[in-house]
């Protein structure tokens, strides 16, 4: 009788469940806030890779499917996108860029597109008609590589002051270079500086002179600061309001050209305590309107004293994080500053430059560790990459017990084909820049030969074969921010004249994909809110007028950013 009553109990309970689930299926959902339909959704899920529409409750995805799953979500408020076909992707991460520079390089001479040296001298004249006395006149975005015929006289293809000055006499001049690592200043800009034919090259940085060893107004790498002491007095002598009000309009002007160019996060490499804390302000007001992972970039004795205070983990609706520090152990190719094992082909007399000592490194890497940050290190040639693996080997093995650090070395573009394989082994993060590729690919065997070249530079398959991941960027303001030309170079790694650099390192377009959205997301220990479209992360989505994914390699270019959404909201519309 007992085993009888149970099963009737049994069988009523299993009732009642029936019932209850044939309800709940047929009930409608809670309505969206924001529903995209009538498109194609490449999500970057593995375990629903494509959808036909999406709905967005708050600031997350709360369901994919078809259009007429979704149909269910929209209710009487709920904001309705007809993407008519085209494609939407996971919001484009930016893994390494400097955020405030290209707000900066919006109110500064853009001197990215000068054919030459004579165009440049035309600008700052032109500038210097509009200034007032003693205002000093900015630009940024030369390099002596693209211009088409050497100026005369130069050393190593830099051009002397004496023109510049000459159209400047009584405001100072600072022009830098496309990747940062140089600058061209006129006589004015020295004087204010007291430079003179007896300074002395700054440990990590070079004075470039003539033969006689007077300065031609070239500074390379940390020699650059030189005139920069000059230049932090005058922006100093601006009123607090003057200078905050400034402060915020950078990055607003930044904010603006990064959605508008479908970029949704943004990694910022390399920032002061200061601005972190503008960033903090705006993102408690709600004005950062883009996501920030940001990495901290301040001496070790700074570090040692502050650290504690600037952990800041999805604050202000996940719109601001702060895990990382900043570290520069070279400079760049193309200012012959990648500290290389061999001497430049095109300079042998150089090897290039340590600009951070490996032991100060060595310092921020047990601070860094210590205090549960990832190290991001700057390292561009070989010799650099090497020192940088080195110290990494050593901290990992000095501290067992700490696991998924996910250190990362920011560009890795020429690496030594023995340490390659080192940055799967170690987990090392690869945070590229596929545009650099090609933009410095006309230039690249001029610098290293053809043997370097091939076997290391700009390795992406060969690291991804590793184990390595690869998050993939810009360097912005040092190229364009915009993704499509840089997910156009990392997979066909075409170059302006139809030539290839080594096709055989291009990724798929999948793996470009991924480069771009989850690979970023995963560098920022954010792989579980960011990167891909699924229920419950935060919705942020990029749409744009072409399938990047399957149209013809040179119409991958033409393809525009329509929608960009972060956290459910259009901040972007074309």
């Amino acid at each position: 009788m007992f085993k009888s009553l149970s099963s009737r109990i049994f069988i009523s309970f299993l009732g009642l469940l029936i019932i209850s689930l044939f309800f709940s299926c047929g009930r409608k959902p809670e309505p969206a806030d924001l529903v995209l339909m009538n498109g194609k959704i490449v999500t970057v899920d593995e375990a629903k890779p494509e959808a036909q529409a999406l709905a967005v409750r708050g600031d997350l995805i709360a369901a994919l499917g078809t259009d007429k799953e979704i149909k269910a979500y929209i209710g009487p408020a709920t904001e309705v996108i007809d993407l008519e076909g085209k494609l939407a992707i996971p919001g484009f991460i930016e893994s390494h860029g400097h955020f405030t520079g290209i707000g900066e390089a919006k109110l500064e001479l853009d001197l990215t597109k000068a054919k030459n040296w004579d165009e440049i001298v035309a600008m700052v004249k032109d500038a210097v008609q509009k200034a007032k006395p003693g205002e000093w006149i900015m630009g940024r975005g030369w390099h002596q590589e693209k211009w088409d015929k050497t100026p005369e006289p130069n050393v190593d293809g830099l051009p002397f002051h004496h023109a510049l000055s000459k159209v400047s006499p009584q405001n100072p001049v600072l022009l830098t270079h496309a990747s940062g690592h140089s600058s061209l200043a006129n006589a004015k800009a020295m004087e204010l500086a007291k430079i003179t034919k007896k300074t002395p090259n700054p440990r990590g940085g070079e004075i470039v002179r003539d033969a006689s060893g007077n300065p031609i107004g070239a500074f390379r790498e940390t020699a650059q600061g030189l005139v920069g002491v000059a230049l932090r007095g005058y922006q100093l002598s601006r009123t607090p309001e003057q200078i905050k009000a400034e402060e915020r309009r950078v990055v607003e002007l930044a904010a603006q050209e990064c959605l508008s160019k479908g970029v949704t996060s943004f990694h910022d490499a390399g920032v002061s305590f200061e601005t972190i804390n503008l960033y903090k302000e705006l993102a408690q007001e709600g004005k950062l309107g883009i996501r920030l992972w940001v990495m901290i970039r301040e001496g070790n004795e700074s570090l040692k004293k502050r650290i504690s205070e600037y952990r800041i983990t999805r604050f202000g609706q996940s719109h601001l994080t702060v895990r990382s520090i900043k570290r520069g152990i070279d400079g760049a190719l193309g200012a012959h500053g990648a500290w290389l094992f061999e001497p430049y082909a095109d300079l042998p007399t150089s090897s290039g430059l340590n600009t951070g000592s490996v032991e100060a490194i060595k310092e921020t890497a047990r601070i860094a560790i210590e205090n549960g940050f990832q190290l991001c290190v700057h390292a561009i040639g070989d010799r650099a990459n090497r020192e940088t693996l080195d110290i990494y080997e050593e901290v990992f093995k000095a501290y067992p017990d700490k696991k998924d650090l996910r250190w990362r070395i920011e560009h890795a573009q020429h690496l030594n084909p023995a340490d390659i394989p080192r940055f799967g082994k170690l987990s090392v993060i690869a945070a590229m820049q596929g545009i650099h590729c090609t933009s410095d690919g006309p230039w690249v065997i001029k610098r290293l030969g053809a043997r370097r070249a091939e076997e290391g530079a700009y390795v992406w398959k060969k690291l991804m074969k590793s184990g390595a991941a690869i998050c993939n960027g810009t360097d912005a303001p040092v190229e364009d921010v915009d993704p499509i030309a840089c997910f156009y170079a990392t997979v066909t790694r075409k170059m302006k004249d139809g030539t290839l650099f080594y096709p055989d390192q291009k990724m798929s377009r999948e793996e470009a994909l991924r480069s771009y959205t989850l690979n970023g997301a995963y560098a920022g220990f954010e792989e579980d809110i960011l990167g891909s479209l699924k229920p419950g992360k935060l919705a942020d989505i990029t749409v744009l007028s072409k399938d990047i994914m399957t149209v013809a390699d040179d119409e991958i270019l033409t393809a525009q950013v329509l929608y960009t959404i972060v956290g459910g909201k259009v901040l972007y519309q074309k």
